[in-house]
């Protein structure tokens, strides 16, 4: 893995609650309630995050990796390579 590659990050969730099955998108109380697989709501029964990042940087044995939609602190599960170019469906 160097500085450029893509990489796949599974983040555990850590804050979500998994009780909550519909959500108003973007937390707008005027969006309708919707299913929270139909969203990007952190809030789903199995909180697992999946993140496509590239590496940044690799420095005094840590990763830096970036953009990523989690907080500071989330857990990360596993790191996994990309394997082969993502197609258009």
């Amino acid at each position: 893995m160097r500085a450029g590659d893509e990489i796949i990050v599974i983040t555990w969730l850590h804050q979500a609650d998994r009780e909550v099955l519909k959500v108003h998108p973007r937390g707008n109380p005027s969006n309708p309630l919707t299913g929270v697989f139909s969203t990007r709501s952190a809030d789903r029964p199995n909180p697992l995050g999946l993140h496509r990042v590239k590496v940044l940087e690799i420095k005094s044995g840590r990763l830096h990796v970036g953009p990523i939609e989690a907080i500071d602190g989330t857990p990360v599960v596993d790191i996994k390579p990309v394997v082969g170019e993502a197609k258009d469906y």
